[in-house]
C-alpha cells in the first residue's frame, strides 16, 4: 500500500527532530532521504490515519535547504511506502535517448553482419574457382566445403565457443529432406562453376525466384499475385540473353546453376515445412542451425563423392596442382571451404536479425557484388548485351523480392 499525507509545521515537529539527527548524513542540498520506522501506533490526526505494522519509508528532497530556512507557516510534503518486499523491485525503463541508441546498435550489427557475409561471399567464390581450375574435381571440393565447416563447428562446441542446441531424433528426421536438397544444391553449383565463369554462374543463379514461384504453383499449390507473376518475366528473359551470349557457354555448367537452382527452392520448402512441423518446438536456428544441415549434408555426400570420382583419382589430382601452382594450393583449398562455412554461417545470422525481404534485398546485391568482383579479378570477357542481360535478371529478382511482400 502506498499513503500519501500533508503535514503543516504543527505536526511537522518530529519530523524536523529526526531529520535534525540525520542533517550530519546529508551532504548535498538535493539528496534523497530515506529512513525506516515501523509504526505501531494509530494516528489520532485527522490528515492521516496509518495502521500498518510494516516499514515505513520516507523519502523527500531539500530537507538541508528547509532546514536552514525554516518558515513558521511552511508545509512540506512527505510520502511514506509501506515495504512489502524486502527486496528492491526491477524497472527496465527505456528513455527516448536509450532506445535511440539501441536502435543504432542493432542498425550497425546488421550492416556488420551483410558487410561480412557479401566480403566472405565474395572471397570464397574467388578461392573456389582457382581451387576448381587447378584441380577439376567438384565433388571432392563440395566435401571438404562441408567437412571444414562440420569440424570448425564441433570445435566450438567442445570448447563452449558456440552453445551446442539441443536436438531429437525428430529434429533429424525433418532435416534430412533438407540436407538432401542442400547437399544436391551445392555440388549442382560446384559443378557449374568448374565448367564456367563464376559470372555466369552467378547470372544463372539469379534465376532462382522463377523456379521458386513454378515449383510452388504447380506442385505444391500456392498462387500469386499478378505482379510477382510479371516480375519473373525479367528475370527469366535477363538469364536467357545472358545465357546466349556468353562467350564460354558450357551445357554441363549452365545445367550445373540450373539444377541448384531447383535444388535449393525445394530446400527452402522443406525448411519452412520444418518449422511449422512437429519439430517446430525445437528451436535451432541461425549459426546452429546451419552447423547440423552441413553434418547431415557431409553424412549423405560422402559415398556419394567417393563413388563419382573416388581416391585415386583425387590423388593424381592433387598431385598434378601441387606442381603447378606448390604449396599455395593448400591455402586455397583451406581458404574456400572455410569461407564457404563462414559465408554461410553469416547468411544464417543475418536472417535471424532481418525481414525475408530484406534479406532477399541483401542477396541480390550480394550476387552483384559477386558478379562485378569475379569479373575484374579473373578478367572476364563480357559483352555489352551480355552485361545487359545481367542487369535485366537482377533487376527481375529485386522486383519480385518487392512484388512478393
Amino acid at each position: 500500500m502506498i499513503s500519501s499525507f500533508k503535514q503543516s509545521a504543527a505536526i511537522s515537529s518530529s519530523a524536523s527532530g529526526i531529520i535534525r539527527k540525520n542533517s550530519n548524513a546529508i551532504s548535498k542540498p538535493r539528496l534523497s532521504l530515506f529512513l525506516s520506522m515501523p509504526i505501531k501506533k494509530v494516528s489520532k490526526s485527522k490528515t492521516s490515519a496509518l495502521t500498518s505494522q510494516k516499514p515505513l519509508y520516507i523519502s523527500s528532497e531539500g530537507f538541508a535547504s528547509f532546514e536552514k530556512s525554516k518558515p513558521k507557516n511552511a508545509n512540506f510534503e512527505c510520502k511514506a511506502y509501506e515495504a512489502d518486499r524486502s527486496q528492491p523491485m526491477d524497472a527496465n525503463i527505456e528513455f527516448p535517448d536509450q532506445q535511440t541508441r539501441s536502435a543504432a546498435a542493432q542498425k550497425a550489427k546488421i550492416s556488420i553482419y551483410f558487410a561480412t557475409w557479401w566480403a566472405l561471399n565474395v572471397v570464397f567464390n574467388i578461392y573456389n574457382k582457382k581451387v576448381l581450375n587447378a584441380f577439376p574435381y567438384p565433388w571432392l571440393t563440395s566435401l571438404l566445403s562441408l567437412a571444414a565447416g562440420s569440424l570448425m563447428m564441433l570445435i566450438s562446441w567442445a570448447t563452449r565457443i558456440a552453445e551446442p542446441p539441443e536436438t531429437d531424433l525428430q529434429f533429424w528426421k525433418t532435416l534430412l529432406p533438407v540436407a538432401v536438397a542442400h547437399t544436391i544444391g551445392h555440388v549442382a553449383a560446384t559443378v557449374s562453376m568448374s565448367k564456367v565463369a563464376v559470372s555466369f554462374t552467378h547470372i544463372i543463379k539469379s534465376g532462382e525466384p522463377a523456379f521458386s514461384v513454378l515449383v510452388s504453383r504447380f506442385i505444391m499449390g500456392e498462387t500469386f499475385p499478378m505482379p510477382v507473376y510479371l516480375s519473373l518475366l525479367p528475370i527469366i528473359g535477363g538469364c536467357g540473353l545472358a545465357a546466349l551470349t556468353e562467350l564460354n557457354f558450357n551445357m554441363i555448367g549452365f545445367m550445373g546453376a540450373m539444377i541448384s537452382n531447383l535444388a535449393f527452392v525445394f530446400r527452402n520448402i522443406f525448411s519452412k515445412k520444418g518449422m511449422t512441423g512437429k519439430s517446430a518446438s525445437k528451436s535451432v536456428g541461425g549459426m546452429n542451425y546451419y552447423a547440423c544441415l552441413s553434418m547431415l549434408s557431409l553424412l549423405i555426400l560422402t559415398p556419394f563423392a567417393i563413388a563419382v570420382e573416388g581416391p585415386q583419382v583425387w590423388a593424381a589430382g592433387w598431385e598434378t596442382a601441387i606442381a603447378q601452382i606448390g604449396p599455395n594450393f593448400v591455402w586455397w583449398v583451406a581458404a574456400q571451404s572455410i569461407f564457404y562455412h563462414l559465408y554461410n554461417q553469416f547468411s544464417y545470422m543475418s536472417l535471424d536479425e532481418i525481414s525475408p525481404l530484406t534479406f532477399s534485398i541483401g542477396n541480390t546485391m550480394k550476387r552483384i557484388s559477386v558478379i562485378v568482383s569475379s569479373i575484374i579479378i579473373f578478367r572476364t570477357p563480357v559483352q555489352a548485351v551480355n552485361a545487359l542481360g545481367a542487369a535485366i535478371a537482377i533487376l527481375g529478382t529485386f522486383l519480385y523480392s518487392q512484388a512478393k511482400q
